[in-house]
């Protein structure tokens, strides 16, 4: 007798019961965040960023994974691409409607935009021309925008559309897609990156930084696709296609990006530390003041060393339930503490506080991109109807179409 596979021994679950969690968060954190810009519109500034950059995080991790998935023509990926694909329209228009707040409060987030109307204009604004104007700041804005939504709405048509014909024009559409928009999307994070982050402490060089937000987005958005398909395989819609292989992969891509972050975020320390340039250093030594330097720690510990160390193990990165879910809860917090190390030493320089208003931005801007996520994912079928690499993504070998027949006294 065969042993039960997977998809037999492991209960359906239930999540009707936590449908509405997403309208909660979207009320209580709207109230809070609403009460925290009139009470203090700078704080408010500053929480809204930090909750915005985690979860512009996902966006982008997604659709650099369906970016990955056809510019290596990959098969494994083909039960998630269609999770990647929801990620990635979260881009735009809802990560660009959230952006609003952010660019009316600019001038409280950004010492920059008050400096370039001295006379003479400090030498670390003016050296950064013309991205440090006011029309480069939004001239930035407009390009990444556009570039997210020609890519997101560019991915998403042609995929649709071989969902209903299965003709291979559309699989080469989507390949042209991604070879293009893979440089359309390493220039668009990078200046996301640098102009609303980094330019918080605008006297600070760093030519990791887009490298940087890259890795953690991935890292993060790896984590984030591992736990929504373990629960999509649980409800029934991957039961039959997500298989071990499946986890396998995301769990091994999860570990590479691990130490890619780890690889990226040492040197950077390391270089500007060796280099003891003060226009560069004083960013490090800002942050090893207070309790930052405790964040500092509990980065190294647990965005590093804790998932190293347990996905060295082949059967952990298929262990769903037991390992990698907890695990997938934890890299959130670990990049929660990562984009407050980013953001909040310009707000609060003296330690780590976390505010109110950070939680209550996190809560509605959360609720509100889960919400559009699901109303996608049950507007759309929840797998790629007509990937030519599906039945390889299965093991399942189809013969070729122009294959002949063997005949008996043939050559």
């Amino acid at each position: 007798m065969s042993s039960p596979t997977p998809s037999q021994t492991e209960a359906p679950l239930d999540l009707s019961k936590w449908r509405n969690v997403p309208n909660w968060l979207i009320a209580i954190g709207g109230i809070g965040a609403v009460a925290g810009l009139i009470r203090d519109p700078s704080q408010f500034a500053f929480s809204w960023l930090l909750a915005y950059m985690f979860f512009l995080s996902l966006g982008l991790g997604g659709l650099g994974m369906v970016i990955l998935h056809h510019l290596f023509d990959a098969s494994w990926s083909v039960p998630i691409r269609r999770i990647c694909e929801h990620l990635a329209c979260l881009l735009f228009p809802w990560m660009f409607v959230l952006f609003l707040p952010i660019a009316c409060l600019a001038t409280k987030l950004y010492a920059w935009m008050t400096l370039i109307h001295e006379v003479p204009v400090e030498h670390s604004v003016a050296s950064k021309y013309p991205l440090f104007t006011m029309p480069g700041y939004y001239a930035v804005i407009v390009f990444c925008f556009a570039c997210w939504w020609l890519l997101s709405r560019g991915f998403r048509y042609w995929s649709l559309e071989q969902d209903k014909t299965g003709a291979v024009e559309c699989t080469r559409k989507l390949r042209r897609y991604a070879a293009s928009g893979v440089v359309l999307f390493a220039i668009s994070l990078t200046l996301a990156a640098i102009m609303w982050m980094k330019a918080l402490q605008h006297e600070w060089f760093s030519t990791m930084y887009g490298v940087w937000y890259f890795a953690a987005s991935m890292w993060v958005t790896l984590y984030t696709i591992y736990i929504i398909t373990v629960l999509l395989k649980r409800q029934g819609p991957l039961r039959d296609v997500a298989t071990d292989k499946t986890f396998y992969f995301i769990g091994s891509l999860m570990f590479a990006f691990t130490v890619f972050y780890a690889y990226v975020t040492f040197f950077q320390y390391f270089i500007i530390w060796n280099a003891n340039m003060p226009e560069e250093t004083f960013w490090y030594v800002l942050r090893e003041k207070g309790t930052w330097w405790d964040i500092g720690l509990v980065i190294i510990f647990g965005h590093f060393f804790l998932p190293f160390l347990l996905l060295l193990r082949i059967d952990v990165k298929v262990s769903k339930l037991f390992v990698m879910i907890p695990l997938g809860l934890w890299a959130w917090l670990m990049h929660f503490c990562d984009i407050s190390f980013q953001v909040m030493p310009a707000k609060h320089p003296n330690g780590f506080v976390l505010h109110w208003m950070d939680i209550a931005c996190m809560m509605f801007i959360g609720g509100v991109l889960t919400r559009v996520f699901l109303k996608q994912l049950n507007s759309h079928p929840i797998i790629p109807q007509k990937d030519p690499r599906f039945a390889e993504a299965m093991d399942i070998y189809v013969a070729p179409s122009t294959a002949r027949p063997e005949t008996g006294g043939g050559h």
